[in-house]
């Protein structure tokens, strides 16, 4: 069955089938009908597969086509659109009406298909532009491509057809906020995420506060780094005693992300981090505990904790670990408590008699990090050391984002009594988007498919200019920051018959991931020569000197196993020779990188499903995954590439189980300059020494950060459902 989306709605698009008589509750039921028919075997004990795809297409008949405005050609629609405040102008008239008119046709030519009903699902209520009162579709799918396409390429006609022809084929998928607000009047920011700091004084939490809340309302979930300041007790103005510590500012926070959110589009959100060496750190930890008192728990604000090498040799050893005070390091050493290596400092912070510091048992931290990550998921963990080891350019990384793949540097601000800032320090937002790795490996050239990537993503950076927080502005102009990101790992092995974590999985992702960083650093290497300009600090990084290269240019370099030399020969994608690296790491030397960072690896939610993706490249949670989706109730997905033929390769997260998890993300992480999002997944069995010692095995391998853990729901006793798919398998 070919799966369509509704008629386009410009003059070249094939008439509209005639209007069904009105739906009445069972018609439309129909599709969820058939969705629901995918957990349920087929008599010959397959999966129905087909019912899915025929709820996708009685979804586009019965409910997307009879609620879609029609227009009589291209320019009618995009006139009407403009003139009634749903689309901007500016970004059409950089483009000849001529070939806005064919972008469309030949969109609409390319046949577009959803391949599920909850990707159809997800598109039209998520993404798709609707009448002010919400009773009116005004764009198809192709139609979204075409807009995000346009307004990307700024006037480019290259890039904008080729960035149609990349989202189309599903090679490339810009992250939720670019691909919701991409050319509409009414919008958020294309941005998903932002980082702030605090320092210790009432100027900078008032200011990041203020900056929380209009980040905020522009649809961006908001991290703040809370380690500078001060801890419960400490002085201020010399009288002791007085300060409240960190807890009070995280319930401000807390209350402002439930009140300013995206029009109700994105719902408000936010994550604090805290350094495991602040003397507040216990506390901060029993706000996500279940029984915490009301005044003190923390409920929708999550937590992160920035952990050093020195926290796990004192807990190897048995020994308490020194919490120091973050007001007493910034008068002892000038330096913030957030950007100096604990590790390197930590006996010289312990022996300092101008240091207050209070002492509690390493191994007892890491029992309570891992009781609060049973209990709730929380919190994130970023492994300092290992961040700053692997970070390119100069300066320390402190904090990450409220998905922990945002690794970069950030500086501070100072303020006046007004709270105006006397110097613009540089906070940090994210452009992401990412490629679908089995649409990618099937590119006819994977290099420009990366590239337009890299284009795409630096388009919004160029296009995003947060003048409500001076500091965000100031960081993106500066850095031009990027995170191109991965999904679909699991699926596309599973395709190709390789179980997720085996060797050929891990070595076809460092493979992958290897190639990956190649084609985005020539890509940003050609940007900085036709713009004439690098990122702010590029003659101080590890690009600069060569040194960021040298894991490439030592030897030549092949995968290790047969099957996935042949899977790239087969694909027609070179793997980058030691000579074109060296010519590479040539050209940045004299010409430089546009992009401070270029890689990063998100979870991947929503788009993951309208791309028909498995999300990020973490494997699936469960072969049919069930999700409750608002007035709808449950809906049915089916993981991608599975097939009745090809289920033991769709093994879930909770079998595979942490360490080939880790052993995965640890192959991509080596050629990834930020973080990866990694989930880690548990068996109801699992008790909190298995989550000690998979952080350990984590920290080991060298990964980054750590984001949510999750643990197996043991089912209940006599609720099974015969012929359950999700039940059986």
């Amino acid at each position: 069955m070919t799966l369509m989306n509704p008629p386009a709605t410009s003059a070249t698009a094939p008439p509209a089938p005639p209007a069904p008589q009105r739906a009445g509750i069972g018609e439309r039921k129909d599709y969820h009908a058939l969705n629901a028919q995918l957990n349920l075997f087929a008599a010959d004990g397959s999966i129905q597969f087909d019912k899915d795809r025929e709820a996708a297409a009685a979804y586009l008949a019965q409910h997307v086509g009879p609620s879609t405005k029609r227009f009589g050609s291209v320019w009618s629609r995009l006139d009407w659109l403009v003139a009634n405040n749903y689309y901007e102008e500016s970004f059409l008239r950089a483009y000849p009406p001529a070939f806005v008119d064919r972008l469309h046709t030949s969109a609409t030519a390319a046949g577009h298909q959803f391949q599920t009903f909850l990707g159809a699902f997800k598109f039209f209520t998520s993404y798709a532009l609707k009448t002010f009162d919400g009773a009116e579709y005004l764009e198809n799918f192709e139609e979204r491509v075409v807009a995000t396409a346009l307004f990307l390429g700024q006037g480019d006609e290259a890039l904008a057809a080729q960035l149609v022809d990349e989202m189309l084929s599903g090679r490339f998928q810009p992250a939720t906020p670019t691909f919701l607000n991409a050319g509409k009047a009414q919008r958020g920011e294309l941005v998903s995420c932002f980082l702030l700091r605090f320092e210790d004084n009432l100027e900078s939490i008032g200011r990041g506060v203020n900056s929380a809340l209009q980040l905020s309302k522009r649809g961006g979930g908001v991290a703040l780094l809370l380690t500078n300041l001060r801890e419960t007790g400490a002085p201020i103005k010399h009288i002791e005693n007085q300060a409240s510590g960190v807890v009070p500012v995280m319930k401000i926070l807390e209350d402002s992300f439930s009140y300013a959110n995206q029009l109700g589009a994105r719902q408000g959100a936010g994550a604090a981090y805290l350094h495991a060496h602040h003397p507040d750190i216990m506390r901060f930890l029993d706000t996500k505990r279940e029984n915490a008192d009301e005044k003190i728990r923390i409920k929708t604000l999550s937590l992160g904790v920035v952990i050093p090498d020195v926290t796990f040799e004192l807990a190897k050893n048995n020994e308490d670990m020194h919490l120091f005070s973050p007001y007493d390091v910034l008068r002892e050493y000038g330096t913030p408590l957030s950007d100096l290596s604990v590790s390197d400092h930590y006996d010289d912070l312990v022996a300092h008699p101008g240091i207050r510091k209070t002492t509690v048992s390493a191994r007892e931290f890491f029992k309570t990090l891992a009781e609060l990550q049973f209990e709730s998921g929380y919190p994130y963990i970023l492994f300092e050391d290992t961040v700053n080891r692997a970070n390119p350019l100069e300066g320390w990384v402190n904090m990450s984002n409220l998905c922990s793949e945002i690794l970069q540097v950030n500086t501070p601000s100072e303020y006046d009594a007004a709270i105006g800032y006397a110097t613009v320090g540089h906070d940090i937002s994210c452009n992401l988007g990412s490629l679908n790795i089995a649409q990618a490996m099937a590119s006819p050239d994977f290099g420009q498919t990366v590239e337009a990537a890299v284009r795409a993503l630096t388009s919004v950076s160029d296009k995003t200019e947060v003048d409500a927080v001076p500091s965000v502005a100031a960081g993106n102009a500066a850095s031009h920051a990027i995170g191109l990101g991965q999904m679909n790992l699991h699926g596309y092995l599973a395709s190709e018959r390789i179980h997720y974590g085996s060797e050929e999985g891990i070595d076809f992702t460092d493979a992958y991931f290897r190639v990956v960083a190649y084609h985005a650093i020539r890509a940003s290497n050609r940007l900085a020569v036709e713009r004439g300009k690098t990122f702010d600090g590029f003659d101080r990084s590890a690009y600069a000197d060569g040194s960021y290269f040298e894991r490439y240019v030592a030897q030549e370099w092949q995968p290790e196993t047969q099957r996935v030399r042949d899977i790239f020969s087969a694909a027609g994608i070179s793997l980058p020779s030691v000579d074109e690296w060296r010519e590479l790491q040539r050209a940045v030397r004299e010409h430089g990188i546009y992009n401070a960072y270029l890689q990063a690896i998100p979870p991947t939610g929503s788009i993951s499903y309208v791309n028909n993706s498995t999300a990020s490249i973490h494997p699936i949670a469960a072969k049919v995954e069930i999700r409750k989706e608002g007035k709808l109730g449950r809906v049915y997905y089916p993981a991608p590439h599975m097939t009745d033929d090809n289920l033991e390769y769709f093994q879930d997260a909770y079998e595979i189980g942490p360490e080939k998890i880790i052993d995965t993300y640890a192959a991509a992480t080596q050629h990834v300059d930020q973080g990866l999002s990694l989930t880690l997944f548990f068996k109801d069995t699992a008790t909190t020494r298995d989550i000690n010692r998979a952080q350990i095995y984590a920290w080991r391998k060298g990964i980054k950060t750590l984001y949510y853990i999750r643990l197996r729901q043991p089912a209940l006793e006599g609720t099974e459902i015969e012929g359950c798919v999700s039940c059986a398998l």
